[in-house]
């Protein structure tokens, strides 16, 4: 048996639940807020050095006028898709509702800068913040969206702790450090160096690098096991009720209430992989940056958990990763969560190509619409969603295709891809709009869903329409942009950024098959190399 701490879960009252009603009270129930004078049952702080060179907590809020969507359509980047009208729409659609989501700095709130909000509740999310920020990204000559993420540091406590949902009104944190619901995922160096990758900007990249790197040791010290791996909760991890706990450590329970407010004692795979993620991306954007400190532990951390994931967590029988229990066994249950291994790059090739074949089982994950979030395999798997048991979602699935990409699978990423945006927009014909989350089996809104939902699905109409479908990514760090041409209709992208107030426009005309020789045409206000892969493996390079 490990030695582990616990910290024991907010008390909530008990009359706010149901139990035959699980998915519907994951998404509407209420908690009692947090007021500013409430006191933490908990409050000496040990505080991180590194909290100190915060520059968020003393920046004087940006109080700029919020930009109006019809007047500054124009400035964002155009998508050309011959004969697509509808995609075209649903594309200026899910920017038009992003728009009307953005909220700035009040004294009350004691916010810093303007900022999307996810239109859940009257709070600020870091999960769906920093997903949304993965649209937001393309936005940056009309608002600059990452700049969500500075209310977030800017509430930054004094030992590194940052809240994962802060009240817009009156900027109190919802919950106290110690819930294990608190705080979660451990995901924005990543949304950072994915804004870096867009934009080259390292003057960002200085700022965030303390407060991201304070809050890792916050992680680090309190919600770490003795054996360096990490943990989470339903609601910490952001996948609210998926069927994620040991329920025989405790039976009186109802189970959905444990899956949602308690660690279970584990080592949970998606904690712990994001924390190896994290030390990675801090440890890049210090070599960027020239910086030394923390740096050499940070490496250190990373080696060993790789080391404890490739060594405990994967089940070469299954050949997939799976949370791990305290008494060392598995939990066996197959979830998207496991999929942080590929985006991580910790997975070795034989563990890549067996997490790929799960991807692809027509049994598993391999649905009509790709990918649920639990296995289709598993007893609590539901054909209409059920929330989180069986839904597709925009913020994991985007996570899947990425950590696809960022190890070769390309062909196996563009079919997932262009699976779940077809669906997406099927769904947008029928309804009008974009959803929370929708169902695996069918192109529905998943049950439990909320409607204009923009909000991270606005990853599926203009991230995953750019990046996938169009086939277009940016890495301004490098100055390179590639162009994987697999489209035979007219198509490119007008007005793409670059850079800090530098854009490209690429285009391709129309062909009769993929191996086809593209003609393109490129324009940029500054030097970029560029990249076109067609037909498979055919290749075009040059520089302007």
């Amino acid at each position: 048996m490990k030695a582990k701490i616990y910290f024991a879960a907010a008390v909530l009252p008990q009359k706010l639940f149901t139990k035959n009603k699980k998915c519907d009270i994951i998404s509407s129930t209420k908690i009692p807020e947090r007021s500013a004078n409430m006191k933490e049952p908990i409050s000496p702080y040990v505080e991180d050095r590194y909290a100190e060179k915060n520059e968020f907590i003393s920046m004087q809020p940006d109080m700029s006028e919020l930009p109006d969507f019809e007047k500054e359509r124009g400035k964002l980047p155009e998508p050309v898709w011959a004969g697509h009208d509808d995609e075209i729409a649903a594309y200026y659609k899910a920017w038009e509702i992003a728009f009307r989501n953005l909220g700035k700095p009040t004294k009350e709130s004691g916010f810093v800068s303007p900022y999307i909000d996810a239109a859940f509740n009257d709070h600020i999310f870091m999960w769906d913040s920093c997903f949304m920020l993965m649209f937001g990204k393309y936005g940056d000559s009309v608002h600059c969206f990452q700049k969500t993420l500075d209310n977030f540091y800017c509430k930054q406590h004094k030992d590194g702790f940052i809240c994962r949902e802060i009240n817009e009104l009156d900027g109190v944190d919802r919950f106290y450090r110690h819930d294990p619901t608190s705080t979660g995922p451990e995901i924005m160096a990543w949304c950072e160096w994915q804004y870096y990758k867009n934009y080259g900007d390292k003057e960002r990249l200085k700022k965030v690098y303390y407060p991201l790197l304070s809050f890792h040791h916050w992680l680090k010290n309190y919600h770490r096991w003795k054996d360096g791996s990490y943990w989470s909760s339903g609601w910490g991890c952001g996948m609210d009720n998926l069927p994620r706990c040991d329920l025989s450590l405790i039976p009186d329970s109802e189970d959905w209430m444990l899956e949602t407010f308690h660690h279970s004692y584990m080592s949970w795979i998606d904690a712990t992989l994001q924390a190896a993620m994290s030390c990675e991306y801090l440890i890049m954007m210090a070599e960027e940056l020239g910086i030394s400190d923390d740096v050499d532990a940070l490496k250190d951390e990373y080696e060993n958990l790789v080391r404890f994931v490739n060594g405990k967590m994967w089940s070469e029988k299954d050949g997939f990763y799976y949370d791990l229990k305290a008494d060392g066994s598995f939990l066996a249950v197959k979830t998207v969560a496991a999929f942080w291994a590929l985006i991580a790059k910790i997975a070795p090739p034989d563990r890549v190509d067996a997490l790929c074949r799960h991807l692809e089982d027509k049994n598993e994950f391999n649905r009509p619409n790709r990918v649920p979030a639990l296995s289709a395999d598993h007893p609590d798997y539901k054909e209409n969603g059920g929330y989180w048991n069986g839904g597709v979602w925009a913020p994991t699935n985007y996570m899947v295709l990425c950590g696809l990409s960022a190890n070769g699978k390309e062909k196996l990423a563009k079919d997932i891809a262009e699976c779940c945006y077809e669906n997406a927009m099927e769904v947008y014909r029928k309804t009008g709009t974009f959803w929370e989350n929708y169902a695996p089996e069918t192109a529905s809104p998943g049950e439990p869903a909320r409607k204009d939902f923009i909000g991270w699905t606005g990853i599926f109409p203009i991230t995953v329409l750019i990046e996938y479908i169009l086939g277009i990514r940016v890495s301004a760090e490098k100055s390179e942009i590639v162009w994987r041409v697999s489209k035979l209709e007219k198509h490119g992208i007008k007005k793409l950024p670059t850079g800090r107030d530098s854009y490209v426009t690429l285009m391709c005309e129309e062909r009769k098959s993929e191996n086809e020789r593209p003609e393109i045409t490129v324009e940029s206000d500054r030097p970029v190399k560029v990249k076109v892969i067609y037909g498979g493996d055919m290749q075009l390079s040059f520089e302007i």
